[in-house]
């Protein structure tokens, strides 16, 4: 695995998680260059590019690869911008690798593709331990989002170290972890929602005492009953983490997978105020608005799960269904013509919703998302062009054109439950 191709530097080691990677036996997308013992004039005077706003960080004049000059870092305030950074040529490849997260992260190698591994990188590699490479990882709360995104992308076999756990105690005694912004809040959960473990997240997070911190509305989850005829699995907050877990299993996207994990958001207030989870689905809309706003989350993520939230019963009882409800859901709800693939993601989500209820359950056949997905498909060869045609052709204009395109989709979907039955 050649690191470098610029003979002109002496000092250039591969570092972080491109090393992880290779010594897991799984491609990297991303190789990053340390290089030592060189200065920011040096860099230029090479044809390097500076790209680096608070530390020097360049692209290669030819493979636009990105080198960043050894540094480290000193906390100066609060959140992960309170640093001072040290970018001299004095710094050393070890002191540059002790400002890294992780033990699994903290090793280089060199163009020889020789391991410096300092912090016993390679054994916790071995072992499927998470750990922390020094203290500094208290000073930046962004690394316990990170933490436990590695655990969503390795799998239960992996395990936190016990003081690592120790040390995001004593952050959260600090109050360090108020101090995360929402920007990266979400960028760090998004990545871990598309992992292929994303309840680890969640789950960690929550035995490591910081979900109720970070994400309180799905902490609020945790101790709600559910009716166990139709939740055999447990509270609310295990049947999402299921319910996710399926979302993943089943390699469906980040939209449906979003969905799965807020579509509950209003069972605890359901119980909070009657004790019950009637109207939850209703109740969580304006929840996962102000989810969706604080974290400053996309507005298409936001549609989907407000969408789902708010529809996700019906979903379950589409068979029985008027026709003039099955409309209003595919039509007016979901707008799915024009938007179907949204449509087909909250059919997905409802599947995982169904099916995230136990091990009893989660290879139970769904019907309704192909009833559903088969609803859209003739809805959508329905010619509403000649619809209006005819409709102008007996004098109707205006609202009674939209009325009349609204009882074709009515009248297709009645023959269509007869055509699929």
């Amino acid at each position: 695995m050649k690191t470098t191709d610029n003979g002109k530097l002496k000092h250039v080691y591969l570092v972080g998680g491109a090393v992880r990677d290779h010594l897991l036996g799984v491609p990297s997308h991303d190789n990053d260059y340390v290089v030592v013992g060189t200065s920011v004039a040096d860099m230029l005077r090479l044809g390097f590019q500076s790209v680096g706003k608070d530390f020097p960080v360049f692209l290669h004049p030819q493979s636009k690869q990105e080198y960043a000059l050894a540094r480290t870092e000193r906390k100066t305030g609060n959140g992960y911008t309170g640093f001072s950074v040290d970018a001299s040529q004095h710094v050393t490849l070890e002191e540059d690798l002790a400002r890294r997260d992780l033990t699994i992260n903290a090793m280089a190698m060199d163009a020889n593709n020789q391991i410096i591994d300092p912090f016993n990188g390679r054994q916790d590699l071995h072992d499927k331990i998470l750990r922390h490479t020094t203290d500094a990882f208290k000073e930046d709360p962004v690394r316990v989002l990170r933490l436990t995104r590695f655990l969503a992308r390795y799998g239960p076999k992996w395990t936190i170290h016990s003081n690592t756990k120790q040390l995001i105690h004593d952050m959260k005694v600090s109050g360090e972890l108020t101090h995360l912004v929402p920007e990266r809040i979400w960028k760090e959960t998004e990545k871990a929602l598309t992992e292929n473990y994303p309840h680890l997240y969640f789950e960690a997070l929550s035995d490591l005492g910081v979900l109720k911190i970070l994400f309180p509305e799905i902490a609020d989850m945790q101790s709600v009953p559910q009716p166990p005829e139709h939740h055999p699995e447990g509270d609310v907050f295990v049947h999402t983490m299921l319910v996710l877990k399926r979302a993943a299993k089943l390699h469906f996207d980040l939209p449906t997978r979003f969905a799965a994990l807020t579509h509950d958001f209003g069972k605890p207030i359901s119980f909070r105020k009657y004790g019950n989870l009637l109207g939850h689905e209703a109740k969580g809309v304006p929840i996962v608005e102000k989810f969706c706003e604080r974290l400053r989350i996309p507005n298409s993520l936001r549609d989907i799960a407000r969408l789902t939230s708010e529809n996700h019963l019906l979903c379950h009882t589409l068979f029985d269904l008027t026709p003039k409800t099955v409309q209003k859901l595919i039509i007016q709800r979901f707008n799915a013509i024009k938007q179907p693939e949204r449509f087909v993601q909250f059919l997905q989500a409802c599947q995982c919703d169904a099916q995230g209820r136990g091990p009893e359950r989660v290879n139970k056949p769904y019907p309704q998302r192909q009833l559903g997905e088969y609803l859209l498909s003739g809805l959508t060869k329905l010619d509403t062009k000649l619809v209006v045609k005819d409709a102008i052709e007996n004098g109707k204009l205006g609202p009674d054109l939209g009325e009349a395109i609204r009882l074709a989709q009515i009248n297709c979907i009645k023959q269509l439950r007869r055509d699929y039955q």
